[in-house]
């Protein structure tokens, strides 16, 4: 198979490695309009193709897919080309920035039998899979509340506001995990720098009491990337900075006692002991590469697929709609 890559700002080169490091890959065309990154990858992969107009890609019968690696406002229109052009696509999250386009993509890659998959690299960590593992065990009981938070000091984005760039790792966590439909949401946020979001705080709802909330942030002094995600078993820390134990699964939580009168129901509090499971160390995006190359070899669904990038923009966008209608509740269709 022979892969083309469009884009090689920071992640594209990552792809670049991992793509070529698979034993399906023969080959690998790339594109940039900065020569200097086209330079700097061919020092690094001398037998890469390099290229500066993407259509180059789309149009060679050699290549079978392609990996989008550019900014969000670009995903659309070259995914949309890829696909009508017969290529396979993998591209960068967010899928798109508007639910509309990520359901016209979704459309051309069925009516095309070609793979559409989305760069959700956080759910194929070996941290993300044992906790998907053991919420699908029923080890946590019923699932109460997902908590997340994603705060650096920068990096700004000039096209996107911060929920744009930093929940979609945590939001396809979520769905991923949970895999309910929510309900509805609501989005307060706040602009310093730049006229876009810089901190933001969605909540979303779901049937039952279940209930998630994401913090982002480009203006914190530390850099924090936390889940918490309680349960009526146990509940589980997943500390992405955590070198050693990134996942920690506590059997604490609340029993209730009732006896006959309402009044007297007694609240205890279970403080039992805490253990960290072993993980895979596998590379995450090593793993999203095969997936997406045996999706396409195999014909099955990729883990990502554009279903799974669709419902991530689905919660953005109407985020960003309960944002500009000063936090008011938006339903889910």
């Amino acid at each position: 198979m022979k892969i083309g890559i469009i884009g090689l700002g920071y992640w594209g080169p990552n792809m670049v490695r991992n793509f070529l490091m698979n034993h399906n890959v023969v080959s690998a065309v790339c594109c940039d309009l900065n020569p200097k990154r086209l330079e700097s990858i061919k020092q690094k992969f001398p037998t890469l193709e390099t290229v500066t107009d993407y259509k180059a890609i789309l149009n060679n019968p050699s290549v079978d897919a392609v990996a989008i690696v550019t900014p969000v406002s670009t995903h659309f229109k070259l995914a949309k080309e890829a696909l009508e052009a017969g290529k396979h696509v993998l591209v960068e999250k967010p899928m798109t920035d508007s639910v509309r386009d990520a359901q016209v993509l979704i459309g051309i890659a069925t009516q095309k039998k070609l793979t559409l998959m989305v760069d959700h690299t956080f759910i194929y960590t070996g941290a993300v899979r044992k906790i998907k593992e053991l919420v699908q065990s029923g080890e946590l009981g019923d699932i109460f509340y997902f908590d997340s938070v994603r705060i650096n000091l920068g990096l700004f984005q000039h096209d996107i506001n911060v929920l744009w760039d930093l929940a979609p790792h945590d939001i396809s966590i979520m769905d991923f995990v949970v895999a309910r439909k929510p309900e509805s949401v609501s989005m307060v946020g706040a602009r310093h720098f730049n006229n876009v979001e810089d901190m933001a705080y969605l909540t979303v709802n779901f049937a039952n009491n279940l209930i998630a909330h994401f913090h982002v942030n480009w203006l914190s002094p530390v850099k924090v990337r936390r889940i918490l995600i309680g349960g009526s078993k146990k509940m589980i820390v997943y500390d992405d900075m955590d070198p050693s134990e990134k996942v920690k699964v506590y059997n604490k939580g609340v029993e209730i006692q009732s006896e006959e009168m309402i009044h007297n129901v007694l609240v205890q509090y279970r403080m039992g002991d805490m253990y960290a499971p072993n993980l895979d160390q596998t590379e995450a995006l090593s793993l999203l590469c095969s997936d997406f190359i045996e999706s396409i070899m195999k014909g099955k669904k990729p883990l990502s697929d554009g279903v799974a990038g669709l419902n991530v923009v689905k919660l953005l966008e109407a985020g960003q709609r309960s944002l500009k209608n000063g936090g008011a509740l938006v339903k889910i269709e």
